[in-house]
């Protein structure tokens, strides 16, 4: 199953978030009122949501079902497995240890991921009549709270499979995103002066410093590092580590009136890009 958006997993990726706080000079703090500067917000404080409809990406999936073998080859590690319903043991992914593949007919196909015996992700991909698009529905858990976020997404065809393989290989890429649970969709921000708090509804989250130090990002199972610096007023840069190597870099640009954040994940390993624009609550 792929990464989504949540960053503990998936961006998890998937999740999100960022913000920064410009600095006055040292004069103008001396003549400030401390307890208004104490008191006051960051335009990036709040609650954000992600608008479906604003999201741009790169990012594209790659299956081979044939001769009752299903491989992703763009999974993380890449997964080729038995196509005959039963569990089959995989190394190398914290979310799951476990995949299974069933051919539910010849144009759809159900996985279902599970850790130490219990879900941890679905996903069901239909492949229309005409092979050029698929409907993908899919679930996953990767987080240590264990809560479950949901999606249905349209897939368009950018690659065919082989002569007589199953419906769903070849290669595909998200055009249409049709919904998103709740808890895949919102982030809390707060920022105070050198500290940026991120969390999500599934326990995922960090408080980094904006001196570029790698703190740990919490309720994640991938041993995720997060750095995080301020590249102009504006803009922030998150970069994500595992195991010493960089694999994402984030960026966060709030629009002049604050009601909106475009923010940019930049996959380093697969060298695909997926942008979000998230609206203030």
């Amino acid at each position: 199953m792929r990464v989504r958006w949540s960053k503990g997993s998936a961006v998890c990726a998937a999740g999100l978030a960022a913000a920064i706080l410009t600095a006055p000079p040292r004069a103008a703090l001396a003549q400030a009122d401390i307890p208004a500067q104490r008191s006051a917000r960051s335009p990036f404080d709040g609650t954000w949501k992600l608008d479906n409809g604003q999201t741009q990406s790169t990012a594209h999936e790659d299956y081979l079902l044939q001769d009752g073998i299903f491989h992703c080859t763009t999974c993380e590690p890449p997964v080729a497995v038995k196509a005959d319903g039963r569990d089959h043991r995989v190394a190398g992914n914290p979310c799951y240890d476990t995949v299974s593949v069933r051919v539910v007919d010849n144009r759809t196909t159900e996985e279902t991921n599970r850790k130490n015996g219990r879900t941890a992700g679905t996903q069901k991909v239909t492949v229309s009549g005409d092979g050029n698009t698929a409907t993908e529905e899919w679930t996953e858990s990767c987080n240590a709270k264990g809560d479950a976020v949901s999606g249905k997404d349209i897939l368009s065809r950018t690659a065919p499979g082989p002569a007589g393989a199953h419906a769903i290989s070849g290669s595909w890429e998200i055009s249409q995103r049709l919904n998103r649970s709740e808890n895949a969709l919102v982030i809390s921000l707060q920022l105070t002066p050198g500290t940026f708090r991120f969390s999500d509804p599934a326990g995922q989250g960090y408080a980094a410093s904006l001196d570029g130090r790698e703190t740990p990002m919490q309720g994640a199972l991938d041993g995720t590092m997060v750095s995080v610096k301020r590249v102009d007023e504006k803009t922030l840069e998150e970069t994500d580590r595992r195991g010493g190597k960089v694999v994402e870099v984030t960026r966060f640009v709030i629009s002049p009136d604050g009601k909106t954040l475009a923010i940019t994940l930049e996959d380093k390993t697969k060298g695909t890009r997926v942008r979000f624009l998230a609206v203030k609550q």
